[in-house]
């Protein structure tokens, strides 16, 4: 049995398999990575210059308006949080400067591994400078230095650039080309975001009413994900379309992790409370965003392990789920359990129940999982439920099976069902022949006219 259509292009990926980013040669390449090296050793070297005065920042205490204190900078009201913890504000500050140089670091290698592999291609080279300048800006721009001579003054401009940027990668992103070529309209958008927070009062977009910022943000990201999502519908090929997913999965995880921070602090009041050490950890959360975007972004870009998304965001899928329902259903036996113990004994506080409880979610595991990942499969991975239940189904009818034209009819209807190849070729030997003798080749008949046949 041949499978052909490995070599067969699909008609969407026929159409773009040549949309790649152009490859630089000669001296054309060396300038730009010479140029990258330049921007990359100056933006290196604020970078270094950052974290000693960001350092310095946090072990001052900010008394004035929030707005402008330092990201992580400590408020008055914050400072007693940091004794509760047992430290010391100096403590603070070096636990905070070295989680964002952490991150920071992250971005380096990152973007250095681009370079490494990528530095042939234009694209490559923006990607990997990009992750660089935002890597030396640090988590919300704490590592950018004071401006305090001409080449400072310069990265600082340039990393004044790393917005709009963001969304001419975005727009372009994987092929690095305006694909249709009105989408460059949308990167403009982006463009006039950095020119918004230049114009004086009250144009500025720190002094626009609430709604207009939000309908601001509607246009520019909602124009973007319409822009991916028809790419990924119509234009993308099969790897696209999986460095999509990865880049969609990164920015999800990090989202996520920022939305539950946000969740936890509404449904525990105290923990909103200025004095309460968990106000503390918000640097925490943004560096783990930016950390799940960057490592996502990383794999699409370098395209290693690309295939393995699918498996990732079903797992995803599953426990997610799974942690939701059962943590609610724990919640809620508990609390049930109790105010059944206390209308009986009349006291609430009965350590059997929690037993019971716990009892009972190991129970459901397992069985719970089970039809959620039966779920999921139906509803987001119908193509492979598919497969495997007729896999199933011809494994179960294959034993008994004795009718050498009917099983090759049903194995060649597995196969076209399943696989779904541009041809399939079944070759059978004679009775009686040896094995390098010609075999003899059994021809399906022909599908309907329109569609691929079999040969």
């Amino acid at each position: 049995m041949t499978h052909p259509s490995s070599t067969l292009a699909s008609p969407a990926e026929a159409v773009t398999s040549t949309d790649r980013p152009p490859r630089l040669r000669g001296r054309w390449l060396l300038l730009a990575r010479s140029v990258w090296l330049v921007l990359a050793a100056g933006l290196f070297a604020n970078f270094l210059y950052g974290i000693v005065t960001y350092h310095a920042q946090l072990q001052t205490i900010c008394t004035g308006d929030p707005s402008q204190c330092a990201g992580g900078q400590l408020l008055p009201a914050n400072v007693q949080a940091v004794h509760q913890l047992g430290l010391t504000v100096a403590d603070y500050a070096a636990a905070v400067t070295g989680w964002d140089v952490a991150i920071s670091l992250l971005f380096l290698l990152v973007g250095a591994l681009i370079f490494w592999r990528k530095s042939a291609e234009w694209y490559g080279l923006f990607a990997s400078l990009l992750l660089v300048t935002f890597g030396c800006d640090g988590i919300d721009n704490t590592l950018v230095a004071p401006v305090v001579s001409f080449p400072l003054l310069f990265f600082t401009l340039l990393s004044g650039l790393a917005w709009p940027a963001v969304g001419f990668f975005l727009v372009t992103f994987p092929t690095g080309r305006f694909r249709p070529r009105w989408t460059w309209v949308v990167a403009f958008l982006w463009l006039i975001q950095l020119l918004e927070f230049l114009l004086p009062s009250p144009y500025n977009n720190a002094d626009w009413p609430g709604w207009l910022i939000g309908v601001n943000h509607l246009v520019v990201f909602g124009s973007t994900a319409a822009v991916q999502l028809y790419r990924y519908r119509r234009l993308y090929t099969p790897r696209q379309r999986q460095q999509t997913k990865w880049l969609l999965f990164g920015v999800a995880m990090g989202g996520l992790v920022v939305g539950l921070e946000d969740i936890v602090g509404a449904v525990v009041p105290g923990l909103s409370a200025p004095d309460s050490p968990y106000q503390l950890l918000n640097v925490v959360f943004v560096g783990l965003e930016w950390m799940s975007i960057i490592l996502a972004l990383g794999v699409a870009i370098l395209q290693y392990r690309l295939w393995d998304i699918d498996t990732i965001i079903n797992k995803a899928l599953v426990y997610g789920l799974l942690s939701g329902l059962l943590g609610a259903l724990y919640a809620g036996l508990i609390i049930g359990l109790e105010s059944l113990a206390g209308a009986i004994t009349g006291q609430t506080a009965q350590p059997v129940v929690i037993v019971l409880s716990t009892l009972a979610i190991a129970a459901l595991f397992f069985p719970v999982r089970r039809r959620l990942q039966q779920l999921i499969d139906r509803r987001f991975y119908r193509q492979k439920y598919d497969a495997e239940k007729t896999l199933a189904a011809f494994s179960a009818t294959l034993r008994n099976e004795v009718d050498l034209d009917q099983m090759r009819a049903q194995l060649l209807a597995v196969v076209q069902e399943t696989m779904q190849p541009a041809h399939v070729s079944l070759w059978l030997r004679q009775p009686g022949r040896l094995p390098n003798e010609e075999a003899h080749r059994l021809e399906p008949q022909p599908e309907s006219p329109g569609r691929p046949g079999v040969d």
